[in-house]
């Protein structure tokens, strides 16, 4: 049976460097799972996490971790996203904010504790972003000058502060917020007027706030979109307080709040427009956002087992007395609860009426062809 491969990308000054103190332990527990584990540790130059995350993938590794912050993550989404073939993917959050780690509810700060969840293998089907057609984003995209506050703050004071580096900045950036003309078309309609912040999010976590998008879903193919139509401090101020108290904000008659699977924003002056994609910046705007829906809605199937109704965009239902599939890859196998191992080449076959079985008459209707006991 071919073994499966890990490879851990970190970035080795996030979070206070509490990453390079703990790989050792970290690949322990991967390898405890059954993973053939190695390690690349990020450096300096542009799309480091990136490239790398596209070369793993390409060597056939069958799980990419990423060990960082939001931006690290991103890139290794952005290495991953736009390959036919994509292994699965992890996180280990060990950066500032943590905003995607947060929605998937992964311990922040203690990477051995984010190694056994992932050791679990419980995974999720969600949804990617993309922007320019070859950038993408996982968590959020915002225009704005407050949202320039993600990557305006240095690396080296976000090592030493931690979150209170962007509290300072905020504090800094706040007064300065103005608005600006803008055209945003999305799935209901079309905007035009003067918007002081736009964020476009795939998960409820914004900036350390749970409650920004409080109904945001992983994988229902839509954006949250949030336009914040005022730039007075007071009243910036109440709409804060308003997401602190549970999501209040989004029935503001100062906020527009939309789902779309897709929108275009058009800035309406001669200002520059940056676009912030995953707390980093991601180009200017005019930009096309575009959600990419996993094609396989894991949730809506489910349903319709429970619920004992076909899906015909995602299930298949027929009667055969024998299978044989063939697949790529080694597929894992359950046999009646039970592992069944690995295999990429699996025949199946019914043989008819073999057991004698004892069971209660009322059965017959429910589970017997026949409706008779020999």
């Amino acid at each position: 049976m071919k073994q499966k491969r890990a490879r851990l990308i970190y970035n080795p000054t996030s979070g206070q460097e509490i990453m390079k103190k703990n790989v050792a332990e970290v690949l322990d527990i991967l390898e405890g799972a059954g993973f053939e584990t190695s390690a690349f540790q990020t450096t300096p130059d542009e799309n480091s996490a990136k490239n790398e995350a596209t070369r793993a993938a390409e060597a056939g590794f069958d799980l990419v971790i990423a060990a960082g912050g939001d931006g690290t993550i991103n890139e290794v989404v952005s290495g991953i996203a736009p390959l036919d073939k994509r292994p699965q993917m992890a996180v280990i959050p060990t950066g500032t904010t943590n905003d995607f780690a947060r929605a998937l509810k992964i311990p922040r700060g203690n990477p051995v504790e984010a190694a056994k969840v992932i050791a679990k293998n419980q995974t999720l089907q969600m949804d990617i972003g993309r922007a320019y057609d070859d950038k993408y984003f996982i968590n959020i995209a915002a225009a704005g000058s407050f949202t320039e506050l993600t990557y305006s703050v240095p690396s080296r004071l976000k090592t030493v502060l931690g979150y209170l580096a962007y509290l300072v900045k905020g504090a800094e950036l706040l007064p300065q917020v103005k608005k600006v003309p803008v055209r945003i078309t999305h799935d209901e309609g079309v905007f035009e007027g003067g918007l002081s912040m736009i964020f476009v999010a795939l998960t409820n976590s914004v900036g350390g706030f749970e409650t920004i998008a409080p109904d945001a879903k992983l994988d229902d193919g839509k954006f949250t979109l949030i336009m914040v139509k005022t730039a007075n401090l007071f009243e910036l101020v109440d709409l804060i307080r308003q997401v602190l108290q549970g999501g209040k904000h989004i029935y503001d008659k100062r906020i527009s709040y939309i789902k779309t699977s897709s929108l275009y924003i058009e800035p309406l002056s001669d200002d520059r427009m940056m676009i912030n994609l995953d707390g980093e910046y991601g180009g200017d705007a005019p930009i096309r956002l575009q959600n990419l829906k996993n094609p396989i809605e894991l949730q809506q199937v489910l349903n319709a087992l429970l619920s004992k109704q076909l899906d015909a965009d995602n299930m298949c239902y027929l009667s055969s007395s024998f299978l044989h599939i063939i697949s790529d890859d080694d597929v894992q196998w359950t046999l009646d609860g039970e592992d069944g191992g690995f295999c990429n080449d699996a025949y199946m076959q019914n043989i008819k009426e073999s057991l004698p079985i004892i069971c209660d008459r009322r059965a017959l209707a429910s589970v017997s062809s026949k409706r008779t006991v020999e």
